[in-house]
């Protein structure tokens, strides 16, 4: 029977986060679980006492990131898959976004996901191999108005993850970029911060309200399973859509965008290059 494998987690105390730690530990599995307020975690860490290691953690403090890996590995003795989930989300439209807003939320979604990724990637290398499964989105290949901050800091890191997996497959990690759907997170709640509604906005705000309607997606958990098997795979993919009706939603996005391509391809091939 294989040994238990040491995951560390960011983002841990709900939702996602949360579905992937106890799916790990039910699996058998050690679990770093590191979160800005662990609190919520009580419950999972008296019902595994010995496999569950709780950390509290601002991701987008680089020094903090790195100090907490260091105590993760020397808690279980190194680290075998990083779930690089933790974010937030920034919501209304570009122009109504502040400074600060935009900042704070891309030193979370993007800066953070690359300093815990800076910070394992030594100690997975150190083994000669591990998983790091980066969770982007669905919607990371393309902008959508109200949520372009969002997308915008997931299609950062898919790029960045994409050049990371180049260069550390040499040391034997894996890098998977996990696309997600839609899933009951609390991500439109808890995880949010809103702009300032300006007016002019008011129709097109509506009709999004109307176009996405009132389901906020299945329960975390049955992503849960599918994570596991990914992080067991010998040759695992490099992009993942995570969800079926996700997957056909992102199938049709790319065909609409390559129509658009093709639509406009004698003036693409008119400059050379």
């Amino acid at each position: 029977m294989p040994s238990a494998r040491t995951w560390f987690i960011t983002g841990a105390s709900r939702g996602l986060g949360r579905a992937f730690a106890e799916a790990a530990l039910s699996a058998g599995e050690r679990v770093v679980a590191a979160a800005r307020d662990v609190g919520p975690l009580a419950d999972l860490a008296e019902k595994y006492p010995e496999e569950l290691l709780r950390l509290s953690l601002d991701v987008s403090d680089r020094r903090a990131v790195f100090e907490t890996v260091e105590r993760a590995a020397a808690a279980f003795g190194g680290l075998d898959v990083v779930v690089n989930n933790a974010g937030g989300l920034l919501y209304g439209m570009v122009e109504e976004a502040t400074e600060k807003q935009i900042r704070n939320h891309l030193d979370v979604n993007f800066f953070g996901a690359v300093w815990v990724a800076q910070a394992v990637i030594p100690h997975l290398r150190a083994r000669g191999s591990g998983r790091l499964l980066q969770i982007t989105s669905m919607g990371s290949g393309g902008g959508m108005a109200s949520v372009g901050f969002y997308g915008a800091g997931k299609a950062a890191l898919d790029s960045v993850s994409e050049a990371l997996a180049m260069e550390v497959e040499q040391f034997g990690i894996k890098v998977t970029i996990v696309q997600m759907g839609g899933y009951a997170t609390g991500l439109f709640t808890a995880g949010t911060t809103e702009t300032a509604p300006d007016p002019a906005y008011d129709e097109l705000r509506a009709r999004l309200t109307e176009m996405w309607g009132d389901y906020a997606g299945p329960d975390p958990s049955e992503a849960a399973p599918a994570l596991l098997e990914l992080a067991a795979l010998p040759d695992p993919p490099q992009r993942l859509i995570l969800g079926d009706r996700s997957f056909d939603a992102v199938l049709e996005m790319d065909r609409a965008r390559e129509e658009q391509y093709r639509a406009w391809e004698s003036l693409s091939r008119t400059a050379p290059g």
